[in-house]
């Protein structure tokens, strides 16, 4: 790609393959495949659509829906009017969605088939909304999307657009109070994909499988690999086993996916196995990868390029990444438990989240970053925005971590993860490490929880494959951390809560222990 100049616009790269390339493949879902040339109409037919109802710069329109072309179709057909697309949560409950569509001010929503009764039960709630279309999977008899794209006049690109327009908002999970909006703008996305791009090298018959959320930065960020770089996509519906099969068989072979999708490949048998050893690279992110799991996958695919994403909805996704050859650096092991470097054009500081100083290298503090990819800000929240976006245009991410003398990152955990027992200071990504090296555990989760004499004390929550005793796990931790780490106390549970993007919800293993008391839960 070298030839070509960086986009300033979302829509750049679309534009310039179904002129180059028009015929070549662009995007399969399900039965249906686009070439590049129809699916930019399809994007000026769907902007045209949408400024025939009145959507133009500054404006938001939002989509509800399992994973569809038309979700990025939404994208860069609002992006190239100046609107932005508030991309949303389809497992919200009924409450959580009339908080977004509102507080975002969608004037027209594109909805799923299967979701429209969620929203026709709140329709009288929505005052902004103006315009509610429905969309089918697979492109149905009475589809009123594909029927509003045929009845419209395509439009090119507006001339007051700017690259600094919002053209995605993506909500947060709300773990502290109501979700807030992320505004990323089309220069923050562009700038991502570019930066972001390394170890995405695509290669003559490469396909990209698109898999995770789009309502994720996993999803809308990562799509903008392969149209970058001119690459076929297939995405698939869902997440589970069968559809990625699926895409994998119809060639599918770089992809970024969570952790726990990659637990469930190993645990499938030997020909899931043999099945996923196509995948070229295996990008993953969004929770960590526990080490024995990636050891696991090392050894199960020698011939994938394991990559590690580190990042936020706040810089677009990406970050930091942890490159396919320090995966299998047999001098290096320890940095498998790092989120790798940063990407090009960002800066990292640790800082002391009480002093506000930077911290000696290799001291722990609150990971803050700089970069072109940086958020706009949080929609309807200035007072949000500035206490996260410093003047000088760090973000704070609430992450404590540390930076080692070869400019690697390490994790540690989140502020407010963080235990404090009698005093000390417990990171509990440092336990859980630890804890999930026991042959026994499938999955592990650290929690504090109320201690009369300490505050809080450390308690493990496990998944188990195989037997182990609560006194077993506490005396393994014993031989690996300082006393004042370890587990007081431990429980087995079948499978851990997590949310959509695979992080598990240790606000709802906490609720039970914090009910009535002062510490948040989330």
């Amino acid at each position: 790609m070298s030839d070509l100049a960086d986009p300033r616009f979302l829509d750049d790269r679309l534009a310039h393959w179904a002129e180059t390339t028009p015929d070549g493949e662009a995007m399969t879902y399900f039965e249906r495949t686009w070439t590049w040339a129809e699916w930019n109409e399809r994007v000026r037919r769907l902007a045209g659509a949408l400024k025939e109802r009145g959507v133009g710069r500054g404006d938001v329109v939002a989509f509800l829906d399992k994973n569809h072309p038309a979700c990025v179709e939404l994208t860069f057909a609002a992006a190239s009017l100046g609107a932005a697309n508030a991309i949303i949560n389809f497992r919200l409950a009924a409450d959580e969605l009339d908080y977004v569509l509102n507080d975002s001010g969608a004037k027209l929503l594109i909805v799923g088939k299967e979701l429209r009764g969620n929203v026709d039960k709140i329709r009288d709630k929505l005052t902004h909304l103006e315009h509610v279309i429905e969309v089918t999977p697979e492109g149905e008899d009475g589809d009123e999307y594909e029927a509003m794209l045929a009845a419209a006049t395509p439009v090119g690109r507006g001339d007051d657009v700017d690259p600094d327009d919002v053209a995605i908002i993506m909500y947060s999970s709300g773990t502290t109070g109501r979700p807030k909006g992320v505004q990323l703008t089309q220069a923050n996305i562009v700038a991502h994909t570019i930066n972001a791009h390394e170890g995405f090298e695509f290669e003559p018959g490469d396909k990209n499988m698109v898999s995770m959320p789009l309502f994720h930065v996993g999803g809308s960020s990562y799509v903008q690999f392969g149209i970058h770089d001119g690459f076929p996509s297939v995405m698939t519906r869902e997440v589970d086993g069968m559809s990625l099969a699926g895409a994998i068989l119809k060639g599918a072979n770089r992809t970024f996916l969570v952790p726990a999708v990659l637990a469930k490949v190993l645990d499938s048998g030997e020909d899931a196995v043999k099945l996923f050893g196509s995948l070229k690279t295996f990008a993953y992110g969004a929770s960590p990868m526990p080490l024995p799991l990636l050891r696991q996958a090392l050894k199960a695919w020698p011939n994938t390029d394991f990559m590690q994403a580190y990042g936020l909805t706040e810089v677009c996704g990406v970050i930091s990444h942890l490159l396919p050859e320090a995966h299998r650096d047999p001098g290096k092991e320890e940095r498998l438990s790092s989120a790798g470097t940063l990407v090009p054009n960002a800066e990292v500081r640790v800082v002391d989240p009480d002093t506000l100083e930077d911290v000696p290298e290799g001291e722990q503090g609150e990971l803050w970053f700089r970069s072109p990819q940086l958020m706009k800000g949080y929609h309807n929240k200035p007072e949000a925005t500035a206490e996260s976006i410093t003047e000088d245009g760090w973000f704070r991410t609430g992450d404590i971590g540390r930076v080692d003398d070869g400019g690697y990152i390490f994790v540690e955990d989140r502020l407010k993860d963080m235990i404090i027992s009698g005093g000390e200071n417990i990171y509990s990504i440092e336990v859980e490490r630890v804890i999930a090296e026991h042959p026994a555990v499938v999955d592990v989760a650290i929690i504090g929880i109320p201690d009369e004499k300490w505050g809080e004390v450390v308690k493990a929550v496990v998944q188990l494959e195989g037997e182990a005793t609560e006194e077993e796990l506490i005396a393994f931790a014993r031989e690996r951390l300082a006393a004042y780490k370890c587990p007081k106390s431990v429980d087995v549970h079948d499978e851990l809560p997590r949310n959509p993007t695979g992080k598990v919800l240790k606000k709802d293993l906490r609720k039970q222990y914090w009910e009535g008391r002062d510490r948040a839960t989330v």
